[in-house]
């Protein structure tokens, strides 16, 4: 394509120019800190955006603002993955307290964290012959025969975080899976970073490989990080949740020994790696407010919230807001007994930092309570 020009850029030269103008950056010289001297113009801009509008408290509901109305008499099991876990057992909550809203009943069986115990807590809502059951952060692959049963009873299935993408659901059938958009999960995380070091970061990922969800999330994080030339990436830490107690801090400090202050920004699908990481930081003297500064592509726990309100090894998270979550399940449920569709809502990415969380310990907009309350005449 450059044949027929007249130029005196060598074919180096070109190429560097064609990366930078793919990128939409200009590759320059980057230590991992402070200002940089070149880096991403265009998507320094477009991240300092979208994170200035992921940070905003002070959202109004928009939708759905419509729906039928309550569906009397029904009663709700709700199988959770493990009660243990907070973003399940914040999820449940909400659904608790939306069923007492609505005047329906509501059941939740724990499966206690194994394939073992998941598969006869479903079982055993099936047997309850329920109205709808819900799918409380587990993948309905590993009760096939126990969905198999539901579908043959005519007992609706929604699930939280049981796939990977919000919405409907063919194969496995679920009426509807709530959860926010991965991408938009991903992309924030990482404009974030790109925003926070006015694209200048050495960045550590961490991850667990061996869950599809969560490695398709870290490669959207890696492709995100990559659309600025300044933040480089210095590890892929692949550690699986159920090790990360025990491997996340011997990886902390070989990664402090390897980068130093290289390593000044890091993100994790899960808040948890920053519960682990935090012993080892802390041994080497890092401060607690940073760096690296550490933000989680994840639920957004009440203990990720500690952290970052006490500026202790975690900046920033990005949470589900479970409560909401919990009402639309109900309302998505009213709609199912009504015969209507799914109403199609995913909630939007949010950013909580000690900046704007002002001491809560999770993400709940305001709105959703009186919304759903009025479309179902409560």
């Amino acid at each position: 394509m450059y044949q027929n020009r007249k130029t005196t850029l060598t074919a180096a030269a070109l190429l560097t120019a064609a990366a930078a103008l793919v990128s939409g950056c200009a590759r320059g010289p980057s230590t991992g800190s402070g200002p940089s001297q070149a880096g991403c113009p265009a998507t320094l801009a477009k991240a300092k955006a979208a994170v200035q509008q992921a940070e905003n408290t002070d959202t109004a509901w928009h939708d759905p603002t419509s729906g039928p109305a309550a569906v009397s008499g029904k009663t709700i099991v709700y199988v959770a993955q493990t009660m243990t876990n907070p973003g399940v057992a914040g999820v449940a909550k909400g659904v608790e307290a939306a069923a007492k809203a609505i005047g329906w009943q509501v059941r939740v069986i724990d499966g206690e964290g194994t394939p073992a115990g998941i598969q006869a807590a479903l079982s055993q809502a099936i047997t309850l012959k329920p109205a709808g059951i819900v799918i409380g952060g587990f993948d309905p692959q590993l009760t096939a025969q126990q969905m198999a049963r539901a579908e043959a009873a005519h007992i609706p299935v929604i699930g939280w975080h049981a796939v990977g993408s919000p919405g409907p659901s063919e194969n496995p059938r679920l009426f509807t899976n709530i959860t926010t958009k991965v991408e938009d999960v991903a992309r924030i995380s990482a404009d974030w970073i790109i925003a926070r070091s006015d694209g200048d970061a050495g960045v550590v990922l961490f991850t667990d490989d061996s869950i599809p969800f969560a490695k398709n999330k870290a490669d959207l994080i890696q492709r995100e990080l990559a659309a600025c030339s300044g933040v480089r990436l210095l590890s892929y830490e692949n550690i699986p949740i159920p090790d990360a107690s025990s491997r996340t801090p011997q990886a902390v400090s070989s990664l402090l020994s390897r980068f130093q202050d290289k390593w000044t920004y890091s993100v994790a699908i899960n808040d948890l790696y920053f519960a682990d990481a935090a012993p080892a930081l802390r041994a080497a003297g890092k401060p607690g407010s940073g760096p690296p500064f550490n933000i989680g592509a994840g639920d957004g726990d009440p203990s990720a919230f500690q952290r970052i309100n006490s500026k202790q090894f975690q900046a920033a998270t990005v949470p589900e807001p479970l409560s909401q979550q919990g009402w639309q399940i109900i309302d998505e449920f009213n709609r199912a007994f009504a015969g209507r569709p799914a109403s199609g809502y995913v909630a939007p990415v949010h950013i909580a930092t000690a900046e704007n969380s002002h001491g809560a310990t999770s993400w709940d907009p305001s709105g959703y309570r009186e919304a759903y309350r009025k479309i179902w005449g409560k």
